[in-house]
């Protein structure tokens, strides 16, 4: 009987154990951890790393080749890699030897930025052989700003070994999510403006619609205060008649002058006939 009791209870506590792991799967136990104590952890890394929040998911590969060595990169961003072991975030494959080397881990994990671009870096990777004084390997990730795309190709730009210390790998990805705000650019006048004409829109359809629905009104009768626009409209045009009329309205008597024909000699009369004879 106890027997019995003791396996009844494992098995009621054994959806709760499972639901349990599913749970940390869920909540990312896996994800970016920002150098520090999580109280003392910067802001600014904080929000940069929100800003990187829609490529979480993203995975990225290249191959490099250099004489006879030839080597994968897999990058995650803010994720384990299966091939890596755990808080690899960043992982080097040997091509002939098939080897996997951890060259940054997201739980020592540093972001900075720029006005178009994020550097993602990932510190506590393998240690170096023979170079860089055995240091532990980092690696960064410059990713520039590109509007058109969510997540290009990842690129690798250089490895830095020939250092005695703080040796690197350096990656490019472009994005979108590094990209800065756009400004609307709008003055106070434009939006005036815009406002002006947003309302003259509602007066003139919600008007139309009124007079037509309600008022019952067709033809040129469904424009809102109809008679009001047509007399302002003939005032308006008696105005720039007045104002811009080309000549005057009581045009004076033009003056005529007196021609060469009038200052001709008038024939002369014989008043001969008048004297007594």
């Amino acid at each position: 009987m106890f027997l019995g009791g003791r396996m009844s209870l494992a098995h009621s506590c054994l959806p709760a154990v499972l639901l349990a792991l599913m749970t940390a799967a869920a909540t990312g136990a896996n994800e970016c951890d920002l150098l520090g104590d999580k109280e003392k952890e910067s802001k600014r890394e904080i929000a940069l790393l929100q800003r990187l929040e829609p490529i979480f998911n993203y995975s990225g590969k290249v191959t490099v080749q250099r004489n006879q060595e030839k080597y994968l990169y897999i990058f995650q961003v803010c994720r384990e890699i299966p091939e890596g072991g755990t808080n690899s975030g960043l992982v080097q494959i040997d091509g002939v030897t098939r080897k996997t080397t951890v060259v940054g881990r997201i739980n020592e994990t540093h972001i900075t930025s720029g006005t178009d671009w994020i550097m993602l870096t990932y510190k506590g990777g393998d240690n170096y052989g023979n170079h860089c004084g055995g240091e532990k390997r980092k690696s960064m990730v410059m990713i520039t700003c590109n509007r058109k795309i969510l997540t290009g190709e990842l690129t690798m730009l250089v490895e830095e070994r020939e250092k005695e210390e703080e040796c690197f790998y350096l990656f490019e990805l472009e994005s979108s999510v590094a990209c800065p705000p756009l400004d609307s650019h709008l003055s106070v006048g434009s939006i005036l403006l815009i406002t002006f004409a947003s309302l003259v829109a509602v007066y003139i359809i919600g008007g139309f619609l009124y007079q037509r629905l309600v008022v019952g009104a067709k033809g040129m009768e469904q424009f809102p205060h109809f008679a009001f626009w047509q007399d302002m409209g003939n005032l308006v045009a008696d105005g720039c008649d007045f104002v811009c009329r080309s000549k005057p309205r009581n045009v004076p008597t033009a003056y005529r002058g007196v021609g060469d024909d009038q200052l001709s000699e008038e024939p002369e009369e014989r008043d001969d006939h008048l004297l007594p004879m």
